[in-house]
């Protein structure tokens, strides 16, 4: 914006208005969300960052505990319609209820704490190592429009746009939800395939596509089974998952 002969901007402006928004967190007294500790423009303290629960090792395809870090048996024996799961966190204390504030409670600068894990996790070396495609785009896992209209905003999309910003990657919005049965955490894990049965639909041309399903939480991974599949009935080359946390065994 120096160059006013310039024919467009000599920089980045989503760039600068990020830096901007970020002023406030620098110039007012921040606290650990956590503990309350005074954090230097951070929404979370260095040693309650350090102390979050963490997937140990892991199936790359379901991101459910494997001792050897290779395809587990359930996903041998039945593979899914992803090709693998990349997942930030356990879904554990206290990373349940720091993404409860961002579903229930609206605390939207929450998601983007939660999307640059998510994006840190990607150059993790677990991440790495299964020699992967990088997907051509990222994709949230979309709400049923009076679900969203109700809570004002959809969770995934806030967490998306934070690992697109991070990674470089395109947001794309081809799949729609075009049932809204009841919440998932309201049904048993038996119940929860049949609830989201058919409950996406293509919008746009996915065709040769590799794609990334971001959401917050992979519970039994239902939902993200069912869009996935959806995805690659209309063409998609593969699909996989990347989830800010991922619920584990008991």
């Amino acid at each position: 914006m120096s160059n006013v002969n310039a024919e467009s901007f000599d920089c980045d402006p989503v760039r600068l208005t990020s830096r901007v928004a970020a002023i406030p967190r620098l110039l007012l007294p921040q606290c650990c969300e956590l503990c309350a500790a005074r954090t230097c423009g951070s929404l979370l303290c260095a040693a309650c960052a350090e102390a979050l629960p963490r997937v140990g090792a892991a199936c790359p395809v379901c991101a459910l505990p494997s001792a050897t870090e290779s395809a587990c048996g359930a996903c041998l024996a039945l593979p899914p319609p992803y090709a693998a799961t990349v997942a930030a966190f356990a879904y554990a204390f206290p990373i349940d209820r720091l993404l409860q504030r961002i579903k229930y409670g609206g605390r939207i600068a929450l998601a983007q704490w939660a999307g640059a894990a998510l994006a840190a996790a990607l150059h993790g070396p677990r991440a790495r190592r299964t020699g992967r495609p990088r997907p051509d785009c990222i994709v949230a896992l979309p709400l049923a429009a009076a679900r969203q209209r109700d809570r004002g905003f959809n969770q995934a999309s806030e967490i998306a746009a934070r690992v697109a910003r991070d990674t470089g990657l395109p947001l794309a919005t081809p799949l729609a939800r075009i049932t809204a049965g009841p919440p998932q955490t309201a049904l048993s894990w038996t119940e929860r395939g049949r609830n989201v049965r058919g409950a996406f639909a293509v919008r746009a041309p996915v065709g040769g596509a590799r794609i990334a399903l971001v959401d917050d939480v992979m519970t039994t991974g239902a939902t993200l089974a069912e869009a996935a599949r959806t995805l690659l009935h209309a063409g998609a080359e593969q699909v996989e998952c990347w989830v800010v946390a991922r619920t584990l065994p008991p």
